[in-house]
């Protein structure tokens, strides 16, 4: 079975960003540090010079898009990476040996799943005066870990019991060489459509923490630039306008990243396979 249109319409809608994440500063028109500000320009409209218009400060909107890209870009990829790889591995380990090792583990994924993952990012995050691109990580690694941990358990159960496993044991692989070579590498279907959707996850949540203040001190991440919109929002016709770029480049990366997921999963199911 083909991957679905949904599913490549959400790929090129991830690669639109991937590219804009990785180009951005180069292909920027105007810097947006501090030594950049520009107040008599402020509030400007679209032009030749400022196709998206400026903001409160004179700095130029599609450039702190792309910057914003960018720092988006990084702390997805690296949040992704490491709740994943925590996940896989505390889920195969629960999954394999079970007994009071799956107890524990398990017990702390309920309790992580329980609390509203929101408000222990802000906890997390509120410690620090200035919080950084390594205090967000930390915040979203500490509970985004645990619904990879859940899928690969489930996983592992149902493999522990497929005939290639028990012939494994029963030649003498050892835990950690059954776990290795025949456990994670058939984990990695289902891993990789929850990244898809974490990849999504971790923007929009990063997003929420910025408009509210709490993410990385700089004004052009995508949250801080909704925050900004909202508090001028009235100051000018423009300004209105302002509130959709940040917002439709959330919206664009979050449904790229749910439309390709969707399409992985069906493509990875093998309860799809066969199905036009």
């Amino acid at each position: 079975m083909k991957l679905s249109m949904s599913a490549w319409v959400g790929g090129i809608m991830l690669a639109v960003f991937i590219l804009a994440g990785v180009l951005g500063p180069w292909i920027a028109p105007y810097d947006v540090g501090p030594h950049a500000l520009d107040l008599p320009n402020r509030f400007q409209g679209a032009s030749a010079a400022h196709w998206l218009g400026t903001d409160s400060k004179g700095l130029d909107t599609l450039s702190q898009l792309l910057w914003g890209a960018r720092s988006a870009l990084q702390l997805s990829i690296i949040v992704v990476a490491i709740s994943s790889t925590i996940g896989l591995v505390v889920g195969t380990v629960a999954g394999w040996y079970r007994g009071i090792i799956d107890e524990i583990l398990m017990r702390i994924v309920d309790v992580l799943m329980s609390f509203p993952g929101i408000l222990l990012n802000i906890a997390i995050v509120a410690t620090v005066a200035r919080p950084g691109l390594g205090v967000m990580i930390v915040a979203l690694c500490a509970n985004g870990w645990v619904g990879y941990a859940r899928v690969s358990r489930g996983q592992v159960l149902a493999l522990r019991e497929r005939d290639y496993v028990t012939a494994a044991v029963a030649l003498g692989a050892s835990n950690r060489r059954v776990m290795w070579r025949h456990l994670i590498p058939n984990l990695m279907g289902p891993a990789l459509v929850q990244m898809t959707f974490g990849f999504g996850g971790v923007i929009l949540v990063e997003a929420a923490l910025s408009f509210l203040g709490l993410g990385p001190q700089v004004d052009y991440t995508w949250g801080a630039m909704l925050d900004q919109a909202r508090t001028f929002l009235w100051k000018s016709d423009w300004v209105t306008l302002y509130t959709l770029v940040p917002g439709i480049a959330i919206m664009w990366v979050v449904l790229g990243a749910n439309l390709l997921g969707d399409g992985l999963r069906d493509r990875l199911d093998p309860r799809q396979r066969g199905r036009s």
